[in-house]
């Protein structure tokens, strides 16, 4: 079975690059398989699970469909979380979750944005989240976990 790793490598070879260019290129295609392989161990789903009920059920509800016990004093409608996929061509809209959480995109509904949570999903420990043009977007482990646990939710 060829890897990724592999087939990467093998088409670099076909495009007659000096030895230099072949270096540098060898280094990063070994350090994004590196982090790739960093971030399959750094995820939790069931931390995203537990961050979620700790930080987000009140008012997105317990099974994330935006009927919290606080949605009602919110000034704008809580979004089904489970649902995101399906109102975006079914992808996950990563990097607009993230933005959301860590307070990069503010919302009326949270006062403004949702730095009172954003921090706490903060960490030293980044790992970098693959968006779907395939870049890479770094955020916080607890805050990846997060995200991957809404991505692990979504119905169509």
């Amino acid at each position: 079975m060829k890897h990724s790793f592999d087939i990467a490598y093998f088409e670099l070879e076909m495009l007659n690059l000096s030895e230099e260019q072949m270096l540098v290129c060898r280094t990063l295609l070994l350090s994004i398989f590196t982090a790739s392989a960093a971030l399959a161990q750094d995820i939790d789903l069931q931390n995203g699970h537990d961050l979620y009920r700790t930080y987000c059920w009140q008012c997105h509800g317990f099974e994330a469909t935006g009927d919290g016990p606080m949605a009602e004093m919110l000034a704008i409608r809580t979004p089904d979380l489970t649902r995101l996929a399906a109102q975006n061509e079914g992808v996950f809209p990563i990097e607009a979750v993230a933005r959301q959480i860590d307070g990069r995109a503010p919302l009326l509904a949270h006062g403004g944005e949702m730095p009172i949570f954003g921090p706490a999903l903060d960490s030293d420990q980044k790992v970098a989240l693959t968006m779907p043009d395939g870049q890479p977007m770094f955020a916080g482990v607890p805050l990846a976990n997060v995200i991957y646990y809404l991505e692990s939710i979504q119905i169509e």
